[in-house]
């Protein structure tokens, strides 16, 4: 059952999108999505600046980034990546400016936008590529913003989970260390989405598992050759699971992807990782802009804010030689 305030949310949010959507050109569902965003967007709240500046790649892409410096940034105890939701398709840095904006607000993090390249434009793997190559200069010290505090963590809600997640993945696989948690909300993390709620939630509000389909075809293309060719960006397909950092990993109940997060907290566990990997109910895939009205929304929020904190904090004191009790997420 949704929970009442969520219902409401799903009406209004209905109201942005015509019967015929899925029909749409993409740039009609880019400035649909865009307008329904901004309905949800309250102003910056209050000792958040944002500044806006691109990064330039090894490959010579450019990837505008902006970060969200909350007061006191000079105390600041770590930074966030954040890759934003959209099924590689719609989404900006406008966008997800709620949830970046209040990360920041509410952790005391400097939380750091990426505005990766888009598909059917730039099919797979070229949102990772942009990801994996900002993530890298965060880790160098080479974002354009000048010094900016460590641990790094990776964040991101829907296709940013993938993006988030297979980052994680890769750098590992590489022997690159750097960063220091993962935090996903309702994350898409395979191909499919995992049983039982690909079937049971295959007609849920807001995500149907049409779209899932719709929009994975857009990125990876239909071509099983081709999804080979970009194996590392679906986590759900890698050989391991071990050597990640802590994992927080939000399914919501109505969600044709709420078991992704489930299933791949379990592969981490067994691998003998930390993740956890609760569930929002009542929720549906897209709530966390729901945040004003909805106390499953705000449930989540503060899930990922007191994981984020908690994670940063732990990381510092081990750098101090501290030994701080338990796992973050927990």
């Amino acid at each position: 059952m949704l929970e009442p305030e969520i219902a409401a949310f799903v009406e209004r949010a209905n109201a942005f999108y015509a019967s015929d959507h899925p029909a749409e050109t993409v740039d009609d569902q880019r400035a649909t999505y865009e307008r329904f965003a901004a309905a949800f967007t309250p102003p910056l709240p209050d000792g958040v600046r944002t500044h806006d500046a691109p990064l330039t790649c090894a490959d010579g892409q450019t990837v505008m980034l902006r970060l969200y410096a909350p007061a006191g940034r000079a105390q600041s105890k770590g930074t966030v990546l954040y890759f934003h939701g959209g099924g590689f398709v719609v989404g900006s840095l406008q966008s997800h400016d709620l949830i970046t904006a209040r990360i920041a607000a509410d952790t005391g993090l400097c939380v750091v936008a990426v505005d990766y390249r888009l598909a059917p434009e730039h099919r797979a793997p070229a949102a990772h590529d942009d990801c994996l190559a900002v993530t890298r200069a965060a880790i160098d010290a080479r974002l354009p913003f000048g010094p900016l505090p460590r641990p790094l963590q990776l964040a991101g809600d829907s296709a940013g989970g993938t993006l988030a997640t297979s980052v994680a993945m890769r750098l590992r696989d590489e022997g690159m260390p750097g960063v220091d948690g993962i935090a996903l909300v309702y994350p898409l993390l395979g191909i499919e989405p995992q049983l039982p709620a690909r079937d049971t939630q295959a007609n849920a509000p807001m995500l149907t598992l049409a779209d899932v389909r719709r929009y994975g075809a857009l990125y990876w293309g239909a071509d099983v050759e081709n999804r080979a060719l970009a194996a590392w960006t679906i986590p759900l397909e890698a050989s391991r699971y071990d050597g990640l950092p802590p994992v927080l990993a939000i399914g919501v109940e109505h969600d044709p992807l709420r078991d992704d997060a489930r299933l791949f907290a379990a592969r981490i566990r067994a691998a003998g990782g930390h993740a956890h990997a609760p569930v929002g109910a009542g929720l549906v895939h897209g709530s966390w802009r729901a945040l004003a009205t909805s106390p499953g929304a705000q449930w989540m929020h503060r899930e990922v804010c007191r994981f984020l904190a908690a994670n940063a904090a732990r990381r510092a004191d081990v750098e101090r030689g501290v030994s701080r009790v338990g796992q973050p997420g927990r």
